[in-house]
């Protein structure tokens, strides 16, 4: 059996992102509170896999996990792309107008802005977590009271569904990385092909540096589908750059790698993997 860390509890989005990812195998979820304690818990135990949010189609970039991962020495075997459904859950036999406070994430709050723009007499509440939300209204028993989270939290926590579906946005993608220790990594990676790599490097503050690195990728064929900036603390207007590439043929990726390292600094392959499935 596979451990998985992940922010969150049970029913959270990360749950679901683990499972979908290592679908048909059984996997033990490793509760963690914050995305630093995800890699603090892998760090104790190197055969824990960490499952991490990178980035949202609505949200962005999740720019501290960035750092983190490439400061643990993991590396990246997969990706999984999951669409965010929001639920309107509450304790069973309710009405959505008997509702009158609705709690969860910030962020899925924010997702629902149409929903409960609609729905004035339901007052939204922040919390930690969409799961521990649903978890939180059924271990306290509170009638009138609801959470917005996915189906699996209403399903762990034995809660009804009273509206489905109420995220404005339908096209709300979460990108998830699947990590795990170098020496763990290549076993789990046997058998596949990749065709995805996340990389990091710094570049010299020239005119250019930049441009360089993507004219040699463009010349191999290696399409860049992210890339992202982070400064260097303690290195005034340096910047750490963090790409994911896309490639039909691992020989040209790796030439391409060979060109363009001499042109960079602190460069570190984060991980080579399979485009992951996206769940609708």
């Amino acid at each position: 059996m596979k451990k998985v860390a992940i922010q969150g509890i049970a029913g959270s989005f990360h749950d679901i992102a683990a499972r979908e990812y290592f679908r048909g195998e059984e996997i033990e979820i490793v509760a963690c509170k914050t995305f630093k304690d995800v890699f603090d818990t892998t760090k104790q135990d190197n055969t824990i896999i960490a499952a991490i949010a990178i980035e949202n189609t609505i949200a962005g970039s999740l720019l501290q996990n960035h750092n983190l991962l490439k400061e643990s020495g993991m590396k990246i075997i997969g990706e999984q792309k999951l669409r965010i459904k929001h639920n309107l859950v509450a304790l069973p036999g309710q009405d959505i107008s008997e509702i009158t406070e609705a709690y969860s994430h910030p962020i899925a709050l924010m997702q629902c802005q149409e929903f409960l723009s609609k729905h004035t007499h339901i007052k939204a509440i922040e919390s930690d977590d969409t799961a521990s939300s649903a978890k939180h209204l059924a271990e306290s028993n509170l009638k009138g009271h609801a959470a917005i989270c996915g189906e699996l939290a209403a399903e762990i926590y034995g809660l009804e569904i009273i509206a489905k579906g109420i995220e404005t946005n339908k096209r709300n993608f979460t990108r998830f990385l699947i990590a795990a220790d170098p020496w763990m990594a290549d076993e789990l990676n046997k058998g596949k092909f990749p065709n995805k790599a996340s990389l990091a490097f710094a570049l010299p503050h020239e005119e250019g540096s930049l441009a360089k690195v993507l004219s040699i990728l463009s010349y191999y064929g290696i399409n860049l589908t992210k890339i992202q900036s982070l400064p260097i603390i303690g290195r005034e207007w340096e910047y750490m750059f963090y790409i994911d590439l896309h490639f039909d043929n691992y020989l040209k990726y790796t030439q391409a790698l060979t060109a363009v390292t001499p042109l960079t600094k602190d460069f570190q392959i984060l991980g080579e993997y399979e485009e992951g499935r996206q769940t609708i």
